[in-house]
Order: C-alpha cells, then structure tokens, then sequence
C-alpha cells in the first residue's frame, strides 16, 4: 500500500471521529484523493477544522465549484477542492443545497473564496450568506436568470440586437414561436448519484 493511501486511510478515520461527514470516499482520479460530503450548515467548521487541524493544514483553497443536478431535492452541489502543502494531499468537501437555502460563505477563511462564491451565484444562483460582495461577475447587472442551470433556456430570456433607426444596441425580450416545453432529464447527469 502507497504512503498516500496510508495517510488518507489514516485522514479518514480522523475525520469520521472529528467531523460531522455524511458520506466519505477514497477517489482515484488524479491519484488517492479524500471526497467527503457534509451538510450545508457544517461546512464553515469542517474547513476550519481542515485548515487548522495539525493533522490535516489544507491551507490552500484551489477551487469551488458548482454543479446541477435537476433531478434531486437538493438540485445543487457546491464542492470545496483544498490541498494540503504539508502532506501533499487533496480533499474535496461537497455539500448540497436547492435554490432557497443558502450557504455560509468561507470568504473569513479562505480569501480566495470570493470570486467563486459570486460566480456560483451568478451562473447557478446558490446564495452564499455573509459574503461580503454577492453580485454578479459574468453576466450584466440586468441579466435575468441564471445561466449554467440545466433548464435555462439554450437562447435566453432576452435578444440584443444593433436597432439601424436608433443607432444603438437594444435588447428586447425573445419571442418564442412555441411554447416552452418540458424536459425529461434523461441525460448522463442522470446516471451520477
């Protein structure tokens, strides 16, 4: 067994002592990395616990991630992706959550949070609560919806347009030649539970 294997086996039995996990898994994508899963009110003092802990110091947030699954209660997963210099050592933290209950944002712990946390917001809509700056950053202030959930319509809400008679670029709302319809999400979204 590899002394990265050793030392997430040992991780694991630490944080299911120390941690409030639902679910922990040993992950081989990009070599033996912990995913653990926790509720959305837990996941401030997991990543505390993680940064400070000696046996853990993930000091490093490198990315947050947001993801939607349109078929599950909780439709949106919400995924902390830490490295710990110390040990040379991954963790992904998840969470979920649905378009009404907000998660604490970890912008007091981890600086780097800020930009993904309002990126999260803008193209999903996940509302992160005591964030210091939560608008938008991809799309216009006056952009309705949110862009990257799966049944967002493919041409959007509104059309922008050069008007020749105005000299200008005006956006008006899309008309549709049919109704919207609803989808079955028969997908490969479908087959990752």
């Amino acid at each position: 067994m590899s002394n990265s294997k050793k030392l997430n086996i040992k991780l694991a039995q630490l944080l299911n002592d120390q941690l409030p996990i639902q679910d922990l898994e040993l992950s081989h994508i990009q070599g033996p990395e912990l995913v653990i899963t926790v509720r959305p009110e837990k996941v401030v003092s997991t990543l505390i616990f993680l940064k400070n802990n000696t046996s853990c110091q993930y000091k490093l947030l490198s990315c947050i991630s947001g993801v939607d699954f349109p078929d599950r209660k909780k439709r949106f997963e919400v995924v902390y992706e830490l490295l710990s210099l110390t040990y040379n050592a991954r963790i992904r933290v998840k969470t979920r959550t649905d378009e009404v209950n907000p998660i604490d944002s970890v912008v007091s712990i981890f600086p780097a949070a800020d930009w993904w946390e309002r990126e999260i917001w803008d193209l999903y809509g996940v509302f992160f609560r005591n964030h210091p700056d939560l608008r938008r950053i991809l799309t216009d202030y006056g952009f309705e919806g949110h862009p990257l959930r799966k049944d967002f319509p493919l041409s959007g809400y509104v059309e922008v347009r050069y008007d020749e008679r105005k000299k200008r670029v005006v956006c008006e709302p899309l008309s549709f030649a049919q109704e919207f319809r609803t989808f079955e999400f028969n997908g490969p979204w479908n087959l990752i539970k």
